[in-house]
């Protein structure tokens, strides 16, 4: 799935097109036996993990063409291919995320590049973007006071993202720049892949040290933000207690994945798991960590 206008140049994924890049990040992050998350030893009753598999798969194509379709069309294309291969919003934010990082320029960093792609959105790349948010119907929107998604934009799609940053993390990337996901997330996998660590374990530990930091604001829209507060909390106890790289921070992290699946998927920190996906997409488009090669052991780091 290359082409000129999805081929990635440099680093070990410089073979592969944005949209490959993409769908592979959605595979690893599903993958991944994060808390409370979706992956191949859990579900919710009408999310399972082949739903996010053939999501990925679905996305790849649409993502490939960001660059000359646009943001918002590239959206609201993804959100199209989605819907017609699973009946439940697997992806929305994920799409949202990743749109604007595909349609960077394959010469220019993300961190160099980005800024420009997001300035550049106008009103029919948020009418687009509503469209795809309309139909992926996403829980717990709400109504917003202004530029709501059930009416039609009058501002760009950054504008209009954010006004909502202060009560949405996706929303929040377009605001700062993907500051979560390329100052935060994104240098916590590479660095935790450098230092020796598979990815797995990387993968849960930086979603682990972003939901620390950050209250999941799915968890804040389904469950109020004294929930996602907690939630928040017992993933910073994880990582006290050594993480997945230690007995005490797995018992830790069993304890966190019951608690967040208690009520459903009630607790569910989709959010911090979308930004996942984004970090992972970044790291290996710019070739901060290395394609997957081996799957590695069954059992975390220290088992």
């Amino acid at each position: 799935m290359t082409g000129t206008g999805g081929d990635v140049r440099g680093g070990p994924a410089s073979s592969l097109s944005v949209g490959r890049l993409a769908e592979i990040a959605c595979i690893l992050e599903v993958s991944a036996r994060k808390p409370g998350n979706v992956h191949p030893g859990a579900s919710f009753r009408d999310l399972h993990h082949l739903d996010f598999l053939l999501s990925a798969g679905a996305i790849a194509g649409p993502l490939d063409e960001a660059r000359h379709r646009g943001v918002g069309r590239s959206i609201l294309a993804a959100t199209e291919a989605t819907r017609r291969v699973v009946r439940t919003n697997t992806n929305l934010g994920i799409i949202l995320l990743l749109a604007p990082l595909a349609a960077v320029p394959a010469e220019v960093g993300l961190a160099e590049g980005i800024e420009s792609v997001l300035a550049a959105t106008t009103v029919e790349d948020a009418r687009a973007a509503y469209r795809a948010i309309r139909l992926a119907m996403p829980g717990g929107l709400g109504r917003a006071a202004e530029q709501d998604v059930a009416d039609e934009p009058t501002a760009t799609l950054r504008e209009v993202m954010s006004l909502a940053a202060d009560r949405d993390l996706i929303a929040r990337q377009y605001a700062d720049g993907f500051r979560e996901v390329l100052s935060e997330a994104a240098p916590m996998l590479s660095q935790a892949v450098r230092g020796g660590s598979p990815l797995e374990p990387a993968i849960v530990g930086t979603f682990l040290g972003l939901l620390a930091r950050h209250e999941d604001t799915l968890i804040v829209r389904k469950a109020g933000r004294q929930v996602a507060a907690e939630a928040s909390r017992k993933a910073g106890a994880v990582l006290e207690a050594g993480g997945v790289g230690t007995a005490a921070g797995r018992e830790r992290l069993a304890e966190l994945d019951a608690w967040l699946r208690a009520e459903g998927s009630l607790r569910n920190p989709g959010a911090t798991a979308d930004l996942v996906t984004a970090a992972l997409f970044a790291a290996l488009r710019d070739g901060t960590i290395p394609l997957p090669r081996d799957p590695g052991p069954a059992g975390w780091s220290g088992d």
